[in-house]
């Protein structure tokens, strides 16, 4: 299972209308999104050009980089977020509403077959040292075959491209514990990726998301909702009572879901007023 901690809803887009929201990665709880890999991936790229003696290539790249890094929203990925804790007490705090919310079990390996092309399933990764990764070595080949660097270098764009969409499966080790995967999306890639963007507006600030529409995903394997959904487990402190849950999941259609509904055995402390 991949487990999704949310609050009531978020869960009711997700199963009354079979709604999947993917937000923006640059606004989740690790600041430095995205801007971990790249930041790696340039100071590895630099190193290696450096020990050649190609000081004035590495000064370039490094450049080149920080120029990239300054549209990062440009390159935002949109994720939604798992773990593979299930009744995970710093998940509940974290991403349950402390507790009071919801999490949704969903099944890994028909979640893996619903996706593809620009959508992707992605396991987290936490190192902070990247210098084995591919695409240092891609970077570093390509530069250190050029007579000189110039920002129109072909095929630089395209490994720029891939960077960023590496960078959503990257995150600082000090979330390790998270044992998180994202379903992810780099709209960015606009050949592949066709899906609209929608906006939630609240009395504070506009939020930009990408709906996945659940129905129509499961529908192209022959498959409902309820199958991908295999256990449905109530907050430690939530004060949702059992029965309008299951009375809830039958008008939705989804009463196969009623009996996977347990009670979080988390002893999390209820906040205090």
């Amino acid at each position: 299972m991949l487990y999704h901690y949310t609050d009531f809803a978020a869960f009711d887009g997700i199963v009354r209308c079979a709604e999947l929201r993917l937000n923006n990665i640059l606004n989740m709880n690790d600041a430095s999104e995205m801007r971990f890999f790249m930041k790696g991936l340039c100071k590895a790229v630099s190193a290696k050009l450096q020990l050649d003696g190609e000081y004035e290539k590495s000064n370039q790249m490094e450049d080149f980089f920080h120029h990239e890094m300054a549209k990062e929203f440009r390159y935002s990925a949109y994720a939604a977020c798992f773990s593979k804790y299930r009744d995970d007490a710093a998940q509940w705090d974290r991403y349950g509403h402390f507790g009071r919310g919801v999490c949704i079990g969903f099944r890994e390996v028909l979640m893996q077959k619903m996706v593809g092309k620009a959508i992707a399933l992605q396991e987290v990764y936490y190192q902070e040292d990247i210098t084995e990764h591919p695409l240092v070595t891609a970077f570093y080949q390509l530069v250190k075959t050029q007579e000189r660097f110039f920002e129109d270098l072909p095929g630089l764009q395209s490994l720029m491209y891939d960077a960023w969409v590496q960078s959503a499966a990257f995150k600082h080790p000090s979330f390790a514990s998270e044992r998180e995967y994202r379903l992810v999306v780099s709209p960015f890639i606009s050949n592949e990726f066709m899906i609209e963007p929608k906006y939630h507006i609240s009395v504070e600030r506009i939020k930009k998301y990408y709906p996945l529409d659940l129905n129509r995903m499961c529908g192209k394997l022959n498959m409902h909702l309820a199958d991908l959904i295999g256990e449905i487990i109530i907050g430690p402190t939530s004060s949702q009572s059992l029965p309008i849950l299951q009375d809830y999941l039958d008008d939705c259609g989804l009463n196969v879901l009623k009996g996977k509904i347990s009670l979080s055995d988390c002893p999390l402390r209820k906040p205090t007023s």
